[in-house]
This record gives structure tokens, C-alpha cells and sequence, in this order.
């Protein structure tokens, strides 16, 4: 089995903290490759820094399907270009966002999702009404730091996620905490271990339901909204 794994920014630190996490948690016989695009923003924090990251995803996603892979996951937990990579994709893509989303759901009556930036907040309340979860829904807090800030100072970035999901637990009803951040890759253990509450790592959420699917041969549906895009002169 063959594993295609994108971090979509352009970071070579985020990738490779990815890439160790991962080598922990994969079945011995899948063959793991982690990649991010030479170009693109170095973190993914708006929607502009999405849609920069999603063009230059779409020539990776070409390129796992060219060269025989049997999944592939997006590593960034806004899902940047997922739809248009299913489109053009013979092999699943799952976005660690929809996955987790989904598992959260599973695993406890209300779930919350650790946020980087205040800003984001408002883009993860839409992505959970998008992907009719709003029912599971219980908050989103803030831990004010960046991507790369949560890659580059785990110490720091666990004991913020520690203040705000026991919050989350005790005062908004949160059974479930979702690390909001493919940087967070590996710290829902620790975290998990003080909290006493499910916590959940996207990417090795992702990783393994990725796993799971080439496991049962599961291709995306193309008959409506996944459908190859018309063929066209791209000027």
C-alpha cells in the first residue's frame, strides 16, 4: 500500500514534523511519502493563502495518481483545493478537515476545534455547517499563535491547547477536542493523556481512514459532483 501525503504550504519544517508523526502510526507494510509544493505561502492562515496553496496542489495530486499511489491526504485542516482534487483523482483524497469532522461526530455528542488565529474562527463554523455538523458543534477557540509558531514550540502550543480545551470541556460541553492544525501533528496524546477527553490529531485521523479506504478498494464516486472537469484550453 501506498500512501500520498500533501501538506499544502510550502514549508519544509511543517512537512517534515508531518512525516514523523506518521512514520509512528503506519502500517509496516504501507509505504509512506510526504511532500509539500516548492511555491506557495509557507502557512495557510485565509482564504487567499487557500487559494495560492490549492493551484499548486492540484500537479501533486497529478502526480500520486501517475505514479501509482492508493490514497491521498490533504495535511492542512481547511481542506484547501480538496474539491477540485477529487475531480481530477482515479484515487481517494481525504482532507484531514472532512475526516476528522466526521470521526469527531462518532466519538462524542459535541466536539470543539482548536483555531490558530481568531480570525479563522468564522471559516470554522462555516466549514462545520458546509459538512452538516453544525448539531456536533460546540465552540472553536482561539490559541493566538501561527502555523508555523505551533510547528516550531510544541512545550508552548500543548499547554495552550490544555488551558482552552479544558474550557471547552467544563463550560461548552465538548467530548471531543480536534487539534485545527496539520502543525499540532502528534501532540493529541500528551494533550489526550491531561485532559482525560478524546482528542484528536486530523492528519493521523486522515492517514488512517486513507489506510482504511485503499484497505477496501474505495474510489471517489464520479457520477455527479466529483465527475472529471470538462476538458478545456487552459491560456
Amino acid at each position: 500500500m501506498k500512501i500520498f501525503v500533501i501538506n499544502p504550504n510550502a514549508s519544509t519544517s511543517v512537512r517534515d514534523h508531518i512525516r514523523t508523526a506518521l512514520e509512528k502510526i503506519k502500517r509496516v507494510d504501507t509505504e509512506l511519502t510526504v511532500v509539500c509544493p516548492e511555491h506557495g505561502p509557507v502557512s495557510i492562515e485565509s482564504a487567499y493563502d487557500e487559494t495560492l496553496a490549492a493551484f499548486h496542489i492540484m500537479d501533486l495530486v497529478r502526480q500520486a495518481n501517475k505514479e501509482g499511489y492508493d490514497a491521498i491526504v490533504l495535511a492542512c485542516f481547511s481542506d484547501p483545493g480538496l474539491d477540485a482534487a477529487k475531480e481530477i483523482s482515479d484515487i481517494p483524497v481525504i482532507g484531514i478537515e472532512e475526516a476528522t469532522l466526521h470521526m469527531a461526530a462518532m466519538l462524542g455528542h459535541k466536539f470543539s476545534i482548536m483555531t490558530g488565529m481568531k480570525r479563522r474562527i468564522p471559516t470554522r463554523e462555516w466549514h462545520v455547517l458546509l459538512h452538516g455538523m453544525t448539531h456536533s458543534f460546540a465552540s472553536s477557540p482561539s490559541l493566538d499563535m501561527s502555523v508555523l509558531e505551533m510547528d516550531e514550540n510544541p512545550k508552548k502550543s500543548k499547554k495552550r491547547i490544555l488551558d482552552l480545551a479544558r474550557k471547552c470541556v467544563e463550560e461548552d460541553g465538548a467530548e471531543v477536542i480536534v487539534l485545527g492544525c496539520a502543525g499540532l501533528a502528534g501532540y493529541a496524546e500528551d494533550i489526550e493523556r491531561e485532559l482525560g477527553a478524546v482528542v484528536l490529531d486530523p492528519t493521523s485521523v486522515a492517514f488512517k481512514v486513507a489506510e482504511a479506504m485503499a484497505d477496501l478498494g474505495l474510489k471517489t464516486s464520479k457520477v455527479g459532483r466529483y465527475s472529471y472537469p470538462p476538458a478545456k484550453q487552459i491560456l
